[in-house]
């Protein structure tokens, strides 16, 4: 079996790691051009560019897909699979027409759930307390093509969509070697998806990290964790500079209420618990606009809140 790898994040590279070291042949590893990164805008390659030339891969970064050079270069090849992961556009036809097996694509759920763009995040905000990695053909609609294999895995109740993330991506890159081999061996076996099972995930923007503190405790805590380390779940305080935007990194879920929507209970030593539309929430890890994230204690230090302020009161469309 001769591969080419297609993906381009850090998610991608518990695939590529593990169908190297099962002796598959990867003919060439493609990824996304190098691209600005950082406060410097300096140019960065990719984690998968990085870990290709590691591993003495021959690494190809077309600035189009549909590219005369590109896809000749792959006719050279004539590889039997095109295997994705977190690759970051849509794989057209003229690149899997030219794999024998044409294509297989890495999807972070239990497909046919949370088809999209944002299936991690949007399984910690619905409170799901499982989802899993999917492994299916390369299809012209998104997410929709017939499933090879399946992996389950718990959401923990610590998780973030950082940390799952990263679970995710090493259970699926055992999947991903698993069905490669597979399909090798002749022993594939497809199924179609229920299309009657299908849901959404949509692309988050930066906007829906915006907190509503008339929800309840416990959604918005699910929005905190699954809207970081992106967008990250923020709302606004007042100070003596203004109204500064915070972002809330961690936080409890607590019984009891007793006050306002976004009204602070309590914010004593380490101690920052705010009301809710149904609950209380107690912030265990802060971060100021333009600073570094600190723990309730050292953000109370330095930044004066008391008993009584009513977070996000001047965010529009909040309070």
């Amino acid at each position: 079996m001769k591969i080419i790898f297609m993906g381009t994040p850090d998610f991608a590279l518990p695939g590529l790691n593990e169908i190297y070291r099962r002796g598959i042949e990867i003919a060439a590893v493609v990824t996304r051009p190098d691209q600005p990164a950082g406060r410097g805008k300096r140019i960065t390659a990719s984690p998968v560019k990085e870990r290709g030339l590691e591993l003495g891969l021959e690494v190809w970064q077309p600035a189009s897909l549909k590219d005369t050079d590109f896809l000749d270069r792959i006719r050279e090849v004539s590889p039997d699979l095109v295997v994705v992961s977190a690759y970051g556009k849509f794989i057209p036809d003229k690149v899997l027409s030219l794999a024998r097996d044409r294509g297989i694509n890495l999807h972070p759920s239990l497909l046919p759930r949370y088809r999209g763009a944002a299936p991690i995040q949007w399984a910690l905000i619905n409170g799901d307390p499982q989802t899993g990695v999917t492994i299916i053909e390369v299809a012209e609609k998104m997410d929709a093509g017939n499933i090879y294999g399946q992996r389950s895995v718990d959401i923990l109740p610590d998780d973030n969509a950082g940390s799952l993330s990263q679970r995710l991506a090493d259970a699926g890159g055992i999947l991903l070697a698993d069905v490669v081999e597979l399909i090798e061996r002749g022993e594939a076996d497809p199924r179609l998806q229920d299309e009657n099972k299908v849901t959404l995930a949509p692309r988050i923007s930066k906007e829906d990290g915006r907190i509503n503190w008339h929800g309840s405790a416990t959604d918005i805590n699910n929005r905190i964790r699954g809207f970081y380390p992106w967008p990250g779940a923020f709302t606004t305080i007042s100070t003596l500079k203004g109204i500064r935007s915070i972002k809330i990194i961690r936080a409890q879920v607590l019984d009891g209420g007793g006050g306002s929507p976004g009204e602070v209970l309590e914010a004593d030593g380490d101690i920052l618990i705010i009301s809710t539309g149904d609950g209380t929430l107690r912030l265990l890890d802060i971060q100021l606009e333009g600073k570094r994230p600190l723990a309730a204690a050292e953000f109370l230090r330095g930044c004066r809140i008391v008993s009584g302020d009513i977070l996000g009161k001047n965010q529009e469309g909040n309070q």
